[in-house]
């Protein structure tokens, strides 16, 4: 089965132009098939606090109204998408940006929350692997920023985690897929040194992690989705800094945190 390389770029490495950069170098040297998937960040909080637009988060998620949502296309579509774009462009690297609207790749539906109101936040529904599969046949690197639709004419914002984790699961029928979460953390940490990393983290044991509260907030979803992905097929899951991410796709020497549902 031919491999396919899926990386997911976090947004604090994306608020950093020189940690950028050398993720862009990174990307665009590592050959065959690949998908960026990149979050937001920053940037997004920071446009929405000069325009005096409150941002409220509930388990690493963005509650999204309808004036973020104009502020998240903007950023996430616009600014940070193809800025990426143009980047690994200039590095010889064929990138194609888009969002879940874009030839249909993605299509979600509104979050009805009971307790809480996520407002324009999509969870995804379909993911069409055509267009997708075309894009990569055509020699393209897909770049998708973490924003959806619903098929009626609404965008959506969709946490860019979920996004990297479904389009694996919709994706390994046909590929043998190496997913890859790239942060500004060595990995799955055990405590606050920063270099407690550990190495393999299995379902039962990250369970227990969620429990004691080691593992919280942003790395919630994260990992939440990175196990659904394992469990769906997928064929390896691995989380590492930014600057990792050529060692982590030759997997020599190990580096990050690999999971493992065993």
């Amino acid at each position: 089965m031919e491999q396919l390389l899926i990386i997911k770029i976090g947004g604090n490495v994306i608020d950093q132009p020189e940690a950028l950069e050398n993720f862009l170098n990174e990307y665009a040297g590592i050959a065959g098939k690949k998908i960026l998937i990149h979050g937001g960040g920053k940037i997004a909080t920071d446009i929405s606090r000069a325009l005096g637009i409150e941002t409220q988060m509930v388990d690493g998620r963005r509650i999204t109204s309808r004036e973020t949502l104009k502020v998240v296309t903007m950023v996430y579509g616009g600014l940070i998408n193809k800025t990426i774009v143009s980047g690994l462009q200039a590095r010889g690297c064929h990138a194609l940006g888009l969002t879940g609207a874009d030839a249909n790749c993605m299509v979600a539906k509104k979050r009805s929350g009971k307790n809480i109101d996520y407002g324009f936040v999509g969870d995804i529904e379909q993911v069409n692997v055509n267009p997708v599969k075309q894009f990569l046949n055509a020699g393209l690197a897909p770049v998708f920023a973490p924003l959806t639709h619903d098929g009626k004419g609404t965008l959506l914002n969709t946490n860019a985690d979920t996004i990297a984790a479904t389009l694996a699961t919709a994706l390994c029928v046909t590929y043998e897929i190496r997913l890859v979460y790239c942060f500004d953390k060595k990995g799955v940490l055990a405590s606050t040194d920063e270099d407690s990393v550990i190495p393999r983290l299995t379902l039962a044991q990250y369970r227990h992690l969620k429990e004691e509260g080691i593992v919280s907030k942003g790395m919630l979803p994260k990992l939440d989705e990175a196990f659904a992905a394992l469990q769906a097929g997928v064929a390896a899951v691995i989380l590492c800094h930014a600057s990792q991410l050529q060692l982590a796709v030759q997997h020599h020497p190990p580096v990050g945190t690999t999971l493992s549902l065993q």
